[in-house]
């Protein structure tokens, strides 16, 4: 069970990762090719997808990333 924890952790780590960077392609108008397809619906919504990356993303990370402490 800690395995799947961790790898939700690390999961959820690349996400925000992905949609940080993202975030900051976008503004010279560059995307990385795995979401690409994140600017289809326009821009706002590419924001909002974006946005919607980095909560989730930090939200798994913050859950299950960190080990805890025993008792």
């Amino acid at each position: 069970m800690e395995n799947i924890k961790s790898k939700l952790g690390q999961g959820g780590l690349v996400l925000a990762a992905m949609g940080i960077i993202s975030a900051v392609l976008s503004i010279f108008n560059y995307n990385i090719r795995l979401l690409a397809w994140i600017d289809i619906w326009g821009s706002t919504m590419g924001w909002i997808l974006r946005i919607v990356l980095v909560i989730a993303g930090g939200a798994l990370f913050f859950l299950f990333g960190r080990e805890e402490a025993e008792e």
